[in-house]
């Protein structure tokens, strides 16, 4: 692994022995990209990767050349106006109306390990010699601006970490109104574009469309990465798929408004950028200030969509997500919500726990409606102390009556958001975001606390840290049920306006950091209406995610999925839900359930005093199985085999970084009749070994007596023909959302 600079040619070459990226000081002083794709040999000079040529109708940079047009060159950073007629990666306003810009190589640095970024979410090393970073800086001479390059390429893992600093060294005072994270121009444009789209309740579904002239993109403007569309974008080859050819993925590690967009020009030239929404962003730089970018990451893979997903898994799981609870097993947890709403007191609460006690449950979480006045939805946000006519004993005490149990107690917030009907409106009433003279909207009957101000952040510190200093509090689901509309904030000024949204993000994090500074013991896990704000810059700060608010089994298939794209399976909130479900209203059996939320954070979202026995005996098997096989779940690598968008059948493995284990999930969304013989090829697991497959269900989970080469599961497949085809008194018939989980061991 290194990073290489030639100084006769001006090339610099970032490889790690199985991917190369090459770009090249331009003749002008900008950055050009030569090349990124699997590994290439260091050699003398690629010169002839700056392609450029005569074309009609082009502009040139060189008075009375044809040969130089930056409209034409492959760029590592470009800026519009000077030649160049795609869409830029950077936009100033300068004082005299000007948005020209003109930034050169000045120099650059080298150097181990990765540089945190101020006040933003990143991947990291744990040593220097995980990762070579790159800094190459920039200068525009007229402006006297700098810009800086960084460049991070991960030793084991085929990603490359970006991103781009700003500051103002001039006298005059900038505007940036636009700055993307990533911008990568590639030679061709022969790639389907693949998104991960949806709504509430039907997020992150997996889209797909070739790439053709002119631009195609996905964002979001609602001041969260929102249920719509997800900050992420792969691009494979038309003749690739899940496990082969090439594929590129590109994420971004933020939380806010984004844009990922793919430009394709007259000549199949593909720029891909993704960054912060250019849409209603300035950022004003006056002399002496800067401006840090969120990071993007770029994967490159050869061995499909799951090659590209596998290594996003790893770096998002190991190197992304931080803490205690990053490699800890996570508890498995019952929330009292679906169960209760707001219908409860204490004693019902505890009644609850006692049962999940009883059948192995870790976790108890109480839900929404302990606080302030909050009854219902219209009331009581904003105000974070107990309510002692349902919690006589306030939050200490029923936690401590659930560690008499031998549970841990979870909470629920929505710390960014406040009801009128609440004490802190009614005393701070220009804490939201609101424009003056306008209509307040509302979502949900609340609004929005302006965390662009630091006050605002403070106080809500203040709050809940006193909360969770005096209680028993093991792990919080922090809620955000509404977006941002009427983005102007009370406390900055006018020129300032076009900053609320990238600084009520940042103040996000700034809370975020804090909390999870005082309360290192505590897990937490993000939610914003279900997964409304799934995206990495949260997994840096709550190594799980609600992944849906829609717990429908057949659906999460879908959804969980989807996700998996990008996102590693233990960050996936993945709950058994009540039947028939609270979304959908349908009925599906305890074993689909079960089977859907084992290959996520699993937990509970029902009352078990309501079950029949038969069920509570399911429900204890199944935490017996998730206790017993959880690292492997969570750590493992994870393979999709069969997808629910391309049709009935869908299915899914994990496998041990030994290969000696893996668990497979199979399910038939629709029954069939009559329906055909049929085999499922399996993945990663060592072609030598023998396996002994064992189907996990009923009152003894029930274990073939042959044992079955890698070799053979893998090239064969293993026989997922119907059991019951044809037997009409069989005890196995399919059913409609029927499931089978089958664990491989090694022998």
């Amino acid at each position: 692994m290194g990073i290489v600079f030639n100084e006769k040619t001006g090339e610099f070459h970032l490889f790690n022995g199985r991917i190369s990226y090459l770009m090249k000081i331009l003749r002008n002083g900008q950055m050009g990209q030569l090349y990124f794709g699997p590994a290439i040999p260091q050699k003398e000079q690629y010169d002839y990767l700056v392609e450029n040529s005569y074309r009609p109708t082009a502009a040139y940079v060189y008075e009375g050349e044809y040969s130089f047009s930056l409209d034409h060159l492959k760029q590592e950073y470009p800026s519009y106006g000077t030649t160049d007629f795609r869409m830029p990666a950077l936009e100033i306003l300068q004082e005299d109306g000007s948005r020209i810009t003109n930034f050169t190589y000045v120099s650059h640095r080298i150097y181990g390990g990765k540089p945190k970024l101020e006040g933003l979410p990143a991947t990291y090393t744990e040593k220097d010699e995980e990762a070579d970073t790159l800094e190459i800086l920039l200068r525009d001479e007229l402006l006297g601006a700098e810009l800086t390059l960084l460049y991070t390429i991960f030793r084991d893992m085929d990603a490359i970490a970006r991103s781009a600093r700003f500051e103002n060294k001039g006298r005059q005072a900038l505007r940036l109104t636009e700055a993307m994270s990533l911008s990568l121009d590639l030679p061709d444009s022969d790639y389907v574009w693949t998104q991960l789209s949806g709504a509430w309740g039907r997020e992150r579904s997996v889209m797909e469309r070739p790439l053709v002239p002119g631009i195609q993109s996905v964002g979001s403007t609602r001041g969260g990465s929102g249920h719509y569309q997800n900050p992420f974008v792969a691009l494979r080859r038309p003749n690739a798929d899940e496990f082969q050819g090439e594929a590129l993925g590109f994420s971004l590690v933020y939380s806010g408004n984004f844009l990922a967009q793919a430009e394709v020009d007259t000549y199949g030239v593909t720029r891909m950028m993704m960054g912060i929404h250019p849409l209603d962003f300035t950022w004003c730089l006056n002399p002496g200030e800067h401006f840090q970018t969120p990071e993007a990451v770029v994967v490159y893979s050869n061995h499909g969509l799951n090659g590209m997903s596998q290594t996003f898994h790893r770096l998002f799981r190991t190197r992304l997500a931080r803490g205690e609870w990053r490699d800890k097993e996570r508890p498995i947890l019952i929330n009292n919500w679906e169960a209760t709403y707001f219908d409860f007191n204490e004693e019902k609460l505890v009644e609850i726990a006692r049962a999940a006690k009883q059948d192995g449950v870790e976790l108890f979480v109480l839900d929404d409606g302990w606080f302030g006045s909050r009854c219902s939805e219209t009331s009581g946000l904003g105000d974070w102390t107990p309510n002692l006519d349902r919690l006589p004993n306030g939050i200490k005490g029923l936690a401590a009556r659930i560690e008499e149990l031998g549970m841990k107690f979870g909470l629920w917030v929505e710390l960014e958001m406040v009801n009128k009907d609440s004490d802190l409106y009614r005393a701070h009433p220009d804490w939201i975001l609101s424009t003056p003279g306008r209509r307040e909207s509302h979502g949900r009957k609340q609004y929005v606390l302006d965390f662009s101000r630091r006050e605002v952040v403070d106080y809500i510190y203040g709050m809940i840290e006193a909360l969770l200093a005096d209680a028993a509090v093991s792990y919080i689901k922090w809620d955000m049920n509404r977006f941002i509309t009427e983005c102007y904030s009370a406390g900055w000024p006018a020129e300032r306006q076009g900053e609320i949204f990238h600084r009520y993000i940042l103040g996000l994090y700034d809370l975020y950091e804090r909390l999870i500074t005082r309360f290192p013991h505590i897990l937490f896990e993000s939610c914003a209406s279900g997964g409304g704000r799934f995206d990495p810059g949260m997994l840096y700060y709550a190594p799980q995610a609600w992944t849906s608010d829609d717990t429908d089994a057949a659906e999460r298939l879908k959804i969980q999925y989807g996700t998996s794209f990008a996102y590693p399976i233990s960050s996936m909130g993945a709950h058994v839900s009540a039947s028939p479900n609270h979304q959908l209203f349908r009925k599906t059996s305890m074993e689909i359930r079960g089977n859907v939320a084992y290959f996520g954070a699993f937990g509970y979202e029902l009352d078990l005093t309501r079950l029949t026995l038969e069920e509570r005996g399911i429900v204890r098997r199944q935490i017996a199985f998730v206790k017993k096989y959880r690292g492997l779940l969570h750590k493992g690598t994870f393979w999709r085999l069969k997808s629910p968008f391309e049709g009935n059948i869908v299915a899914w493995m994990v496998v041990s970084a030994d290969k000696k284990q893996a668990i497979v999930g199979y399910y038939k969304i629709l029954n069939e009749v009559n329906g055909p013989f049929r085999r499922l090829k399996l993945q990663g697991l060592d072609e030598s070994f023998c396996y002994r497959l064992t189907e996990v269900g009923g009152e003894a989970d029930a274990a073939c007596s042959t044992l079955f080469f890698g070799s053979e599961l893998m090239n064969v497949g293993m026989v997922t023909s119907d059991a019951s085809a044809g037997e009409q008194n069989s005890q196995n018939h399919c059913t409609d959302f029927w499931s089978r989980v089958i664990v491989l061991e090694a022998e």
